[in-house]
């Protein structure tokens, strides 16, 4: 049985404590089920052996109660002749048999009592041993996804300020820094050559466009929500007629009230 208690304890060491202190678990866990497999090897050995022997037994068991049975027969036999001495003779051969035989019988018996067991331990480790297989199986994808997740992170932390990324955000502050000199110099050529003046008064028109343009649209917006009434056509013609006298001062307004028929 020591071969039994040897696989046994190999196959109930922690494979988890092995993981975690192996530094190739896989190829570790692959001979450990190599190992077992050879312990398991030897053991169907012993109980192949153990088999044998109670087969053995049991032969010579049967055979001495056959020779017990013959005697029997012979001194049947001789009793029929006449020949009461050779019967006791026959009978004396014939208890010798039937004791070996019975107590053969006997030592089959027990021992096949602990092949019995031995064929049942057998199948308990081979049992045992397909499901270190599995869990070997197990064991290995999950260690496979921490060295996943280890390469991940060094790949992560490789990243860091002084990667490549830092390379990309420095090479764009770069280039946002030569379109700002692109912009300055051109400033400059505008300010030292060309028409200045011409350049102040485009500036003044489009602040003048987008300031009216501003003003139309929230007129529009203050009518739309009916917070101004809505102008008509004559409306609008009285509106630009107003925004032109209002340009021209008040010499022009004097000059239209003058006009006014009945005016004195």
């Amino acid at each position: 049985m020591g071969v039994f208690e040897r696989l046994s304890t190999l196959i109930k060491s922690n494979l988890n404590d092995l993981i975690s202190s192996a530094e190739h678990p896989e190829k570790m866990l692959n001979q450990l089920i190599v190992d077992m497999r050879t312990q398991l090897a030897r053991a169907k050995q012993h109980v192949a052996g153990a088999i044998a022997d109670e087969k053995r037994l049991h032969d010579q068991a049967e055979a001495e109660l056959r020779q017990a049975q013959d005697w029997e027969n012979r001194a049947v036999l001789a009793v029929r002749e006449g020949r009461d001495d050779l019967a006791r003779q026959a009978l004396e051969r014939q208890h010798e048999h039937l004791t070996r035989g019975q107590q053969m019988h006997v030592a089959w018996t027990a021992h096949r009592y602990e092949t019995e067991k031995l064929k049942g331990a057998l199948r308990e480790l081979h049992d045992k041993i397909e499901e270190a297989k599995r869990k070997k199986n197990l064991l290995v994808a999950r260690h496979k996804r921490v060295e996943a997740h280890d390469r991940i992170a060094e790949t992560m932390s490789s990243l860091s300020e002084r990667s490549s990324l830092d390379a990309f955000a420095r090479m764009e502050e770069r280039i946002d820094q030569a379109e700002r000199q692109v912009r300055a110099s051109a400033e400059i050529d505008a300010e030292f050559s060309g028409d200045k003046l011409a350049s102040e008064f485009a500036q003044l028109e489009r602040a003048a466009g987008g300031g009216q343009s501003v003003d139309l649209r929230l007129r529009a917006l203050k009518q739309q929500m009916g917070i101004l009434p809505a102008v008509t056509a004559g409306g609008a013609d009285a509106a630009d007629a107003s925004k032109r006298l209002g340009a021209g001062g008040d010499g022009g307004g004097s000059g239209g009230k003058g006009d006014t028929p009945g005016g004195e």
